[in-house]
């Protein structure tokens, strides 16, 4: 009996030991509703006579829909004590689609990964991990910005859509790359409310290519790699985050015709990522520098909360520097609790594209985003959106449009 007490004992203690050194969190979101837009499309390069309604491309769009509010998405975290201050780490995080039939959605042939990386951690000094990550810029971001990076229209930082595709208006991804993969991250505690980050990716090979005759310039590099680096500071209720990242895509392409690439966008290898305007640079558009800068800073000052937002992206060719596509844009913003379950925010914006070309051709472009969310529980909301975004009529890239997109939903999102 005193033995059977004994082995008990021991083997309850090892449990405990297992269970305080490692440690699994399940979390995810699922956001559905009832999504509508408009876009509206002028394209005078197709002229009144050529063009479908004078030059017009009109589209609707009503459906119940997913991610109007934040993407749906289920993950996996875990932390195991090693000791002496020094854990490990792990995040492995996909998207789903509840729209869809399929687990993955219809256009994919496994679980769209968004995240899954492992690290190690010191207390005291920071930490680093590998694998496929977000990028300091989107961290910055995902922290300062007043729409919280929802999926819709009228956020000119983050410029993103649901459901809704209009040209220049608004397309995902614009603004920045969200994340890379084959990545090397760091990131340091808190030292007097400043913490900094950086990242290095590496391409995933690098094979000579040749054969390409439809320009005086053969040959190149499959090659996807690039480095970012993060900082940002607490004091009080103040808090400020800048971010630089600078991803190079030398993938040689001579049917993709986009200056305007993401660099490893959604962890890729090979050159992506939403156009703006179509720019062929001797048939290797693909060969580009793709340089982020963000800034932004927020004030809590108690009945609501302030933002200040900023980003710069030129996508330059790295064949000749003279073709380039640049975007910048600015935006403020506020949110705040109206009561302690109903929440509002507000933002507006604007920017610009400018490419190359005589007289640096510009296109303009403004947004403005009203949202509310109610909190039927601490994991459960209804939430209403409204966002609208315009662009001028002027040249940016090879194509002259002028552009109007809104994007509306209603939903209700949960967390677990």
């Amino acid at each position: 009996m005193k033995k059977s007490l004994l082995a008990l004992a021991a083997l309850s203690a090892i449990a405990g030991v297992a269970q305080a050194q490692s440690s699994v969190t399940v979390y995810g979101i699922l956001d559905v509703g009832y999504i509508g837009g408009n876009s509206r499309v002028s394209d005078s390069s197709k002229g009144s006579a050529g063009g479908y309604n004078n030059g017009v491309a009109k589209g609707t769009v009503s459906q119940f829909g997913q991610g109007a509010e934040q993407t749906n998405r289920l993950g996996f975290k875990g932390v195991e004590d090693l000791g002496g201050g020094t854990s490990a780490f792990f995040t492995a995080e996909f998207a789903l689609a509840p729209q869809d039939q399929t687990l993955s959605g219809n256009t994919n042939g496994g679980l769209t990964n968004r995240q899954t990386f492992v690290g190690l951690k010191k207390a005291g000094i920071g930490q680093t991990a590998i694998g496929l990550q977000y990028t300091p810029v989107f961290n910055a971001a995902a922290a300062t910005d007043v729409g919280q990076l929802n999926n819709m229209a009228g956020n000119v930082v983050y410029a993103s859509s649901t459901a809704v595709t209009s040209g220049n208006a608004n397309s995902n991804n614009v603004a920045f790359t969200n994340r890379t993969a084959n990545t090397l991250s760091v990131k340091t505690d808190s030292f007097g409310g400043f913490t900094g980050s950086a990242i290095y990716t590496l391409n995933n090979k690098n094979t000579t290519e040749t054969g390409y005759t439809t320009s005086a310039t053969t040959g190149g590099n499959t090659n996807a790699s690039g480095w970012g680096l993060g900082a940002d500071f607490t004091y009080k209720k103040f808090y400020a985050a800048a971010a630089y990242q600078a991803l190079k895509q030398l993938t040689v392409s001579t049917t993709d015709t986009s200056l305007w690439t993401n660099a490893q966008a959604n962890g890729a290898t090979t050159a992506g990522g939403a156009a703006v305007g179509t720019t062929t640079i001797n048939g290797y558009a693909s060969n580009v520098q793709d340089n982020q800068f963000y800034a932004a800073a927020t004030y809590d000052f108690g009945i609501l909360k302030a933002y200040a937002q900023y980003v710069n992206r030129k996508a330059t060719s790295t064949i000749s520097s003279n073709y380039y596509l640049k975007r910048q844009a600015e935006q403020i913003g506020v949110r705040s609790y109206i009561t302690p379950t109903i929440e509002a925010w507000a933002s507006a914006g604007l920017g610009r594209y400018t490419s190359y070309g005589a007289n640096q051709p510009t296109a303009n472009f403004n947004g403005w985003q009203l949202g509310s969310n109610y909190y039927l529980s601490k994991r459960t909301n209804l939430y209403a959106i409204y966002g609208q975004t315009m662009t001028s009529n002027a040249a940016a890239g090879s194509t002259t449009t002028s552009a109007a997109l809104n994007n509306y939903a209603v939903g209700v999102r949960h967390t677990f």
